[in-house]
């Protein structure tokens, strides 16, 4: 059973079995309400079997069973009723989808929230809503008016801010200043384009509504969840309360990586540790490059002899596609970093300059490893947000369901979903992006001309890893591991280190950033058509 936490009293999962329920009994559960009919599959468990057991470990039943899209104001009501404060709710259903729905139509229809939600009915109409106004927001919107002109879209984000977030390794490695990754959020939406300065409460896909936390909602004709990625800073202890000071750092936030590069500029001996934690994360390469940069400097200003090195990575190889792990190797001897494999960081004192890895050792037991720092550069842990975990679109590990290659939701057909938010199999990097969003501007102008959607998405994402100033492994792949190099390699091996990529990530890919992807044009990545 994969269970996911929606609230301190209520969970969903997919269906469950018998030992499930001495599990949830361990962990207080009080109350199992199952939302399948019975013998909705050959070999389900009915809900009889499931009550009788629980009845055995004091736990209560309610079955308010209903057929997937087939919800009824009496199931919400029903539903409702059975949530008491005093309760500690599991729910159940297929896949968690249904259950995780009618716990958000009950919040929608309790008696605190009824009176805004009649006050609030919706307001306004799109063709198309987009949540989120990142990279891949903002970048979907500006390829949907290429295709449609006419186009009502709108885009809601509560952020001030957009930000370049790939130049964040180059400012912590003394390259960019942190300003010139950043633009003014009304300066990069796209023209004709209406940006809700909000942020969503809850989705309401039945209804066609999103929303938003002043209760107000929002009509679509089509929805795009582009919402990114949370980075979980409060689940390492500690770590909140000594970011910035103590000499800890992340180039994963804005106001850190000047301080990442301040750090490797003073640091003349000692212990520098980088972590990097379970995946999935955003670049996965970023903790590393981090590493090389921070290590290329101190080799070249007669530090590293007095520097000790440690990478520690929860998991269990240095790079995910095995092609480029030679080259990542050669730099790891080079700079003499001390590898530490399945090691995932758990606490941080920042006053005692400790740092503490959970790990397993030799003999199968799970321990906690300890190493003082004079430097630490933590890559946290990353989930989706809370507003997509605790939404009906999600799969059973909180991140939306959507088909891997047409980026559709596998539920609701008039959503896609793209970026770090969505299942899709990819690195999470802003070249994949890139890469998906002419593919879901495509489909939807196809769903929308009455066509059968055909663009695809290949898995493609590149991770440039800067190995030191001036050369950078141009990591570029797809599903399965598949290298998919843009350049010939006569003109640049992506497996190996160039001074072609480097100029490629510092002299080019900003610009075309800023006035290519976020302004709609598709420069090499035209979307590939199904046949």
């Amino acid at each position: 059973m994969l269970r996911k936490i929606i609230t301190d009293n209520y969970s969903v999962s997919e269906q469950i079995r018998l030992d499930d329920v001495d599990a949830l009994a361990e962990s207080g559960v009080t109350l199992i309400i199952c939302n399948r009919p019975d013998d909705e599959e050959e070999g389900q468990l009915s809900f009889a079997d499931v009550a009788a057991y629980a009845k055995t470990k004091n736990i209560k039943t309610e079955h308010i069973p209903f057929a997937g899209g087939q919800m009824q104001p009496s199931d919400v009501e029903a539903f409702r009723l059975a949530l008491k404060s005093d309760e500690n709710v599991h729910a159940y259903c297929r896949t968690g989808n249904r259950s995780s729905q009618i716990w958000q139509a009950a919040q929608e229809s309790s008696p605190e929230t009824a009176s805004i939600a009649q006050d609030n009915k919706a307001t306004a109409q799109y063709d198309v809503v987009v949540v989120g106004a990142g990279s891949a927001g903002i970048a979907t919107a500006a390829s949907l008016l290429k295709r449609k002109p006419s186009l009502k879209i709108c885009l809601i984000d509560p952020a001030e801010s957009h930000f370049y977030q790939p130049g964040w390794t180059l400012v912590g490695g003394g390259v960019f200043k942190a300003a010139s990754t950043r633009r003014n959020m009304a300066d990069v939406i796209p023209a004709h384009t209406k940006w809700l300065k909000e942020a969503v409460k809850a989705f309401l896909p039945d209804e066609n509504h999103v929303v938003l936390e002043n209760g107000q909602k929002i009509a679509y004709q089509y929805l795009v969840v582009a919402a990114g990625i949370k980075l979980n800073w409060d689940a390492i202890e500690g770590l909140s309360a000594t970011l910035g000071r103590n000499g800890v750092t992340s180039n994963y936030r804005y106001d850190l990586a000047p301080y990442t590069w301040e750090l490797v500029k003073n640091l003349n001996g000692g212990k520098a540790v980088f972590s990097q934690p379970p995946m999935p994360i955003k670049c996965a390469g970023a903790p590393q490059k981090a590493m090389y940069l921070s290590c290329d400097h101190w080799l070249k200003n007669d530090k590293l002899k007095d520097i000790h090195v440690s990478f520690y990575n929860a998991g269990a190889v240095l790079f995910g596609v095995a092609n480029y792990v030679p080259s990542l190797e050669s730099y790891i001897q080079k700079y003499q970093v001390n590898t530490h494999f399945t090691h995932n960081l758990v606490k941080v004192d920042g006053p005692n300059k400790r740092a503490y890895f959970a790990t397993t050792d030799k003999d199968g037991e799970k321990t906690i490893v300890e190493t003082e720092f004079e430097m630490l550069h933590v890559c946290p842990p990353q989930t989706a947000p809370d507003f997509i975990r605790n939404s009906p679109l999600v799969d059973a590990a909180g991140w939306v369901d959507v088909d891997k290659e047409t980026l559709q939701h596998t539920q609701f057909k008039n959503i896609w979903s793209l970026g770090d938010v969505s299942n899709t199999p990819n690195a999470k990097t802003m070249a994949a992006a890139r890469a998906q969003a002419p593919v879901v501007a495509q489909n939807i102008v196809d769903a929308m001309d009455g066509n059968t959607i055909r663009a695809i998405y290949d898995g493609y994402g590149s991770c440039p890893l800067t190995v030191e100033r001036g050369k950078i492994v141009l990591a570029e792949f797809g599903y399965g591991g598949k290298l998919l190099p843009t350049f010939p390699k006569w003109l640049n091996d992506g497996t190996k280190p160039t001074y072609l990529a480097w100029v490629l990530k510092e002299d080019l890919l900003p610009p075309f950033y800023w006035h290519g992807m976020l302004k709609g044009y598709e420069w090499f990545v035209k979307p590939t058509m199904r046949k």
